[in-house]
């Protein structure tokens, strides 16, 4: 692919990487959308097992037992999951709709966005499915523990500490 020096970047904005060495604008925004497509085929994979799961739940046969707190824990995670599978894949299908565009650089925006809240959603869906699960057998206290440890785990670990990361970097100064 050639690449055009008009095309090119000045340099990354703070707490991005930036082109690759003679990677065009357009170059590094399709690498982008690639790699970002390819993580959400496999968070979207996740999600459709965990919503499979949830929506086969209320016909099976002890579902009957589950109190009124735990069906509220199942909604939330039902709703939560359902909200997280369409975000993890619309970027796909958008991809496809709007293929051979002008617009790769906004779809590569949108999907990263929908990435985010769709992380959130998962989150949410697996605490909750945690806490019902949990609060079936062992019961409410252990479930808020057990379910509040998921969430702060996938808080930390898919939100906090990203977002920590970046800002310590941007705060360094340049070498």
């Amino acid at each position: 692919m050639t690449s055009d020096t008009s095309d090119r970047e000045s340099g990354p904005a703070p707490g991005e990487t930036g082109p690759a060495p003679g990677e065009s604008h357009r170059e590094r925004v399709n690498r982008e959308l690639g790699e970002l497509l390819q993580g959400l085929r496999v968070a979207a994979t996740g999600v459709q097992v965990l919503f499979a799961f949830l929506l086969t739940l209320p016909f099976s046969a002890g579902f009957n037992r589950v109190d009124q707190v735990g069906r509220w824990l199942f909604y939330i995670a039902m709703l939560s999951a359902a909200v997280a599978s369409i975000c993890l894949i619309t970027p796909a299908t958008q991809h496809r709709i709007l293929f051979r565009s002008a617009l790769k650089e906004k779809m590569l925006r949108r999907a990263n966005d929908l990435s985010l809240f769709g992380g959130a959603a998962l989150a949410v869906s697996m605490t909750c499915s945690t806490g019902l699960v949990v609060e079936s057998f062992l019961g409410v206290w252990p479930a808020a523990l057990l379910a509040g440890g998921v969430a702060g785990l996938s808080s930390w670990l898919w939100f906090l500490q990203p977002i920590l990361d970046r800002r310590r970097s941007e705060e360094e100064p340049d070498e």
